[in-house]
């Protein structure tokens, strides 16, 4: 069977890849934004198409001669991405019966319309319902409410207010019903449904026992070894819950506000196909898929988390502005002596709870600063506290470039008056780190010529630090 994959360096996509890629009845080709993130696919013999889903010469290639294909594309990172998502569903579902797609697989969101629907839910609904119009290719339509594993979302948010906040101040919304899904569960219905005989359209609502928000952070605090308490209260509105959990949690304000709105509605099964058509699986419980994320959170085995996906990093015209980036700060330091690796280790292990070198309360500072403008802060940390890839979110930086024992390029992705980039190198003997800016207008110079005092301190340290850690390494 040919398999095409797409959101593959997405959440739930790139764990759903380690799954197909163990089938050998199945022949996987991955359709990608970037290929460099897929640099170890290639490696691996896998087939790796690039382009998206607003090109439609790049889809009808990716989607030609597939059997099945899983449709995990979602815009939420645009402010426009009602309108995206129903674009590109439209443009997937008429290639691939142009391309004679005998099956596409798509996961959506639990819910129903009704006036209390949020636009975020409806646009996920509104892409399933896009996806099974074409009459000339079957579309299963799995749909799932809040999915709980290591990185996920909903995981990350609810951790954070249990580990953060011993008493919560909630939003009547915190009794809202829902039906949570471990990760694990969710994948398998995935890849099951594969193999399933039917051949009309489908519409399967998963997920556990119902509980409520509320009952979820109990248990989660339960899970956790933790007492909490939980006061909702009548007057917190959307806008000041968004700005509450982009403070306390790693989203950023847009994630935290198109989750919120999500609140005021029911997430719950509607259907019993999941039990006629998957007999076979059962999904655990909300107290074990807890503990399952948590355990694998602290044996650095997290295999993608919410924010992989690479959205506006990944634009053409961010690498022009990179190459003629107007400010840069560049240092060099002689490595003489130094095993390359060594530097290499040291360099890629910065950030997260390995921290920023000297100065972290300035980084700390900086990351608060952004919270509080609605970006992302350095709530996000690692993945993994000690491997790195193309595509990882490292507190506020994203990595858009990793040669081994060679450089590591970070983006910006922090609230900014132009764009900006961190660069480690190794060449000549030396190490080189640079940091670049694009300013926008002129409120972008004068921010950096404020900064250039801390940048002094700051960058001149975290060189110096990285050598003498690598020479630890060394020794």
């Amino acid at each position: 069977m040919k398999v095409l994959l797409t959101g593959s360096s997405g959440y739930i996509g790139r764990r759903l890849k380690e799954r197909l890629v163990e089938d050998s009845n199945l022949d996987l080709r991955l359709f990608v934004r970037n290929k460099k993130i897929s640099l170890e696919d290639e490696n691996n013999k896998i087939e790796v198409y690039e382009g998206d889903t607003f090109n439609l010469k790049s889809l009808e290639d990716a989607l030609s001669g597939i059997d099945t294909a899983y449709y995990l594309i979602h815009s939420l990172q645009s402010k426009d991405y009602k309108n995206l998502d129903r674009i590109s569903a439209q443009n997937f579902i008429d290639t691939a019966a142009k391309c004679g797609v005998k099956r596409v697989i798509y996961l959506g969101g639990l819910g129903v319309k009704d006036e209390n629907t949020s636009k975020h839910l409806l646009s996920r609904i509104e892409s399933g319902e896009v996806l099974s119009s074409n009459p000339k290719v079957q579309t299963i339509w799995i749909r799932a409410g809040v999915i709980i594993g290591s990185g996920s979302a909903s995981f990350e948010i609810i951790r954070n207010l249990v580990e953060k906040l011993p008493v919560m101040i909630t939003p009547k919304w915190v009794s809202t019903k829902a039906q949570p899904i471990a990760v694990d569960d969710v994948l398998e219905y995935l890849k099951s449904s594969l193999y399933l005989k039917e051949e009309e359209n489908l519409q399967i609502d998963i997920g556990a026992s119902a509980m409520s928000y509320k009952d979820m952070l109990l248990e989660t605090a339960k899970a956790l070894g933790l007492k909490r308490y939980i006061l909702p209260v009548p007057f917190m509105s959307v806008k000041i819950s968004s700005h509450w959990l982009n403070l306390f949690t790693p989203v950023p304000f847009t994630v935290a506000q198109a989750l919120i709105e999500g609140l005021k509605s029911e997430v719950l099964i509607q259907n019993d196909n999941a039990q006629r058509f998957f007999p076979e699986i059962k999904p655990i419980g909300y107290f074990d898929a807890v503990k399952l994320a948590v355990k694998q959170i602290e044996e650095n085995q997290v295999i993608s988390r919410w924010s992989d996906i690479g959205g506006k990093v990944w634009e053409e015209d961010h690498e022009k502005k990179y190459s003629d980036a107007i400010f840069v700060d560049r240092k060099e330091l002689s490595i003489e002596g130094i095993g390359r690796e060594k530097i290499y280790k040291s360099f890629v292990t910065i950030g997260g709870e390995n921290g920023w070198f000297d100065f972290d309360f300035l980084w700390e500072f900086r990351g608060v600063i952004d919270k509080i403008l609605g970006g992302v802060g350095l709530n996000r940390g690692r993945r993994s506290q000690c491997d790195l890839r193309i595509g990882d979110c490292l507190d506020f930086w994203k990595v858009v470039d990793l040669q081994e024992n060679e450089r590591l390029l970070l983006f910006a992705q922090m609230k900014l008056p132009g764009l900006a980039w961190l660069e480690f190198r190794i060449k000549d003997g030396k190490l080189i780190q640079s940091a670049y800016f694009y300013p926008k207008g002129l409120w972008g110079r004068i921010y950096w010529y404020a900064l250039m005092p801390m940048h002094y301190f700051v960058f001149g340290n975290m060189i110096k630090s990285i050598v003498e850690r690598g020479r630890e390494y060394d020794r």
